[in-house]
């Protein structure tokens, strides 16, 4: 009874957003996606109830995308403004649902990301850590600067790498960086990081492909290098 009570202080158009806060969107049904997206419901039936009465008359998602403005606005509570909002929704799933993961090129070789990151980094007068995410077929699917500064154990952790890594669902990375002094041969804090990203990327099943330092005109691969098996 008291929470039912505490439901109906909220605005209506809470009820479902509480849910999506607590639960996450995954767990709301259509009808609660359909209710936030319409915010309030009509002077006859709240934003749920209205939700409600637009499913029943389209149960199927696909038939719903189709509907027109004029059939949306035969809804009570359903106006020009709702509908063209509600259609645009609609086409805006639709592109997202086609969009496709961005590619940014396939890696081939420890060699042309060398070259890549001495160009991009070589100038810079503090080191700057950029790590490569790829999926299965070696494609480039994002590239970042994880943070700014030395490879010591007190400001760099695996943990940023690979939070990011599982968020888009990267099957391996390629980590780079630069030495502003010019030498590209790894520092002892270089190889112990190096270690400890591989062993933890080991645990989570995403593969250090490389680690790739650079200096002015050179790279060292601690794949090449035989450093990362």
């Amino acid at each position: 009874m008291e929470k039912s009570l505490l439901l109906q202080e909220l605005p209506e158009s809470s009820w479902p957003r509480e849910r999506l806060l607590r639960e996450g969107e995954k767990h709301l049904s259509d009808q609660e996606l359909l209710a936030i997206i319409l915010r309030n419901g009509s002077r006859q039936q709240n934003v749920m109830e209205l939700a409600g009465t637009i499913l029943r008359e389209y149960p199927d998602l696909y038939n719903l995308k189709h509907t027109t403005l004029h059939e949306l606005q035969k809804f009570k509570g359903i106006g020009e403004t709702r509908s063209i909002e509600l259609k645009a929704m609609m086409e805006f799933g639709y592109r997202i649902n086609r969009a496709l993961q961005p590619k940014m090129g396939r890696v081939q070789s420890s060699l042309s990301l060398g070259q890549l990151l001495i160009t991009e980094l070589k100038d810079y007068q503090q080191e700057h850590l950029v790590a490569f995410f790829l999926n299965t077929k070696n494609e480039i699917i994002l590239q970042k600067t994880i943070f700014i500064g030395s490879l010591n154990q007190s400001i760099a952790h695996p943990r940023e790498i690979f939070r990011e890594a599982v968020r888009i669902s990267a099957a391996r990375v390629v980590l780079g960086h630069n030495h502003p002094s010019g030498n590209p041969t790894p520092s002892s804090n270089d190889l112990d990081f190096t270690k400890r990203v591989q062993e933890c990327g080991e645990m989570m099943g995403i593969e250090l492909l490389d680690h790739i330092i650079v200096g002015e005109t050179k790279y060292f691969s601690l794949r090449e290098e035989k450093y990362l098996k």
